[in-house]
């Protein structure tokens, strides 16, 4: 295999990698997902189509440079979607501003120009180009056509359509690069602009290079010089673009996994409140095995993984939900509870936040034994967290405190005498 084979190799595999982790979200009918999704999988067939197993396939069918005609279609099939996810994720920041402007109305008139420029290329491929040579004549697409004038238009229809929509994916992302805050991000921003200008440069050599062979066909003689020098140009921007745009999906896939961990930490919290306070869940803890305690594993993963879009999503339902149940039981539950539950907490050795966490989750757990009380004003209570950032970490540690309190608690909190209120944090309302 030579080096030109392993680099296709390398970026077929690769696309199609990329195509597989976002054709989940294309599922759900994420439009971004789809777009981004369908972009990488139509990217992945035109590459293939350039090792020997994809022209062997089609030309099966009998017509000399199909392999090269379709690898050309499916590029500007994924240009459309690239261009389609690049304008829908930017067009969030403002409408009205010249850079959204400008992507959109590239977008618009891609949209538009895309059919007529496969059929262009399509009338061209059929109708002016000589076909009678072929592969064993020359290896390459451009040296089997040399000093035909419908080389010229053909090759810059595509040259024109790709070069510009790189050009407006490299001016784009540039500008993002800039503006991003992480330097791991702004890394990878960086390295996709890169690709995508060497895909520029890329279209204007071949362009300039067929123009030139075509006035001058005698120059052909370095066409080997030429195919080297544009595929490695292709290459680089290809594995600059996908390695580059790994960045915001390791971050993101990141993002999700942090969520799902928050979510099984605080899966058994929440559980035990919204089956215990009615009215509270959107979505219903599963109940396979009518919730026996065998089934657990089963039940977290469906409730941890179904329902919502996205792993946030439902992290930020969890912690609503369990906000909702805990004022809920404010209203039943005894006046001095935390009071007490502090207390247990400083003598059993808690101190500081970790006696709050402590504490929090004692008065949670005597509070559900208490949930049929007659439902009166909601008594005083008391948590560390400011905002849904400090939220999630504290009721981990809350949960966590609740996973491990026994039942002996309830026992031990009915013979604490109250604290003092100045051991007390800040009240939630």
């Amino acid at each position: 295999m030579s080096v030109s084979d392993v680099f296709v190799s390398l970026i077929t595999g690769l696309l199609l990698l990329q195509a597989a982790v976002r054709f989940p979200a294309a599922l759900r009918g994420q439009h971004r997902g789809r777009s981004l999704s369908g972009a990488f999988a139509a990217f992945a067939a035109a590459w293939w189509l350039r090792t020997d197993s994809g022209r062997f396939v089609v030309n099966h069918l009998g017509v000399n440079d199909l392999p090269t005609l379709l690898k050309h279609v499916l590029a500007i099939v994924g240009i459309c979607e690239l261009l389609t996810y690049v304008s829908d994720v930017y067009h969030d920041e403002d409408a009205t501003a010249r850079h959204i402007k400008i992507t959109s109305l590239v977008h618009r008139t891609a949209d538009r120009a895309s059919l007529a420029t496969v059929l262009c290329l399509a009338a061209v491929f059929f109708l002016a180009l000589d076909r009678s040579q072929t592969f064993a004549d020359s290896p390459y697409f451009v040296g089997r056509h040399v000093g035909e004038p419908a080389l010229i238009l053909y090759l810059g229809l595509f040259n024109a359509y790709t070069g510009a929509a790189a050009a407006v994916c490299a001016y784009q992302w540039g500008r993002a690069a800039g503006l991003a805050a992480r330097k791991s991000l702004r890394t990878g921003l960086a390295m996709m602009t890169v690709g995508m200008a060497l895909l520029v440069l890329y279209a204007v050599l071949r362009t300039a290079y067929v123009a030139a062979i075509t006035i001058h066909p005698s120059l052909a003689g370095a066409g080997s010089t030429q195919e080297h020098v544009t595929d490695a140009l292709l290459y680089a921007g290809f594995l600059l673009w996908m390695l580059g745009s790994i960045t915001p999906a390791t971050h993101a896939l990141a993002a999700r996994l942090r969520a799902i961990k928050a979510l099984v930490a605080l899966h058994r919290l929440w559980r035990d409140l919204v089956l215990t306070v009615d009215g509270i869940a959107l979505h219903q803890p599963s109940m396979v095995f009518g919730g026996h305690h065998a089934a657990t594993t089963i039940n977290t993963m469906r409730d941890v993984l179904s329902h919502d879009i996205t792993p946030q999503i439902r992290l930020g339902r969890y912690i609503t939900e369990i906000r909702d149940a805990t004022h809920e039981l404010r209203r039943r539950a005894p006046s001095d509870l935390l009071q007490r539950a502090r207390r247990l907490a400083e003598a059993q050795g808690h101190s500081d936040k970790d006696a709050h966490a402590v504490a929090e989750a004692y008065w949670l757990k005597a509070a559900l034994s208490a949930a049929d009380a007659p439902a009166g004003a909601p008594v005083a209570y008391y948590t560390a967290s400011d905002d849904f950032a400090s939220e999630v970490p504290w009721l981990q540690r809350v949960a966590r405190a609740y996973r491990q309190a026994g039942p002996d608690i309830l026992p031990k909190l009915e013979t604490q005498p109250p604290a003092p209120r100045s051991h007390s944090l800040k009240s939630t309302p």
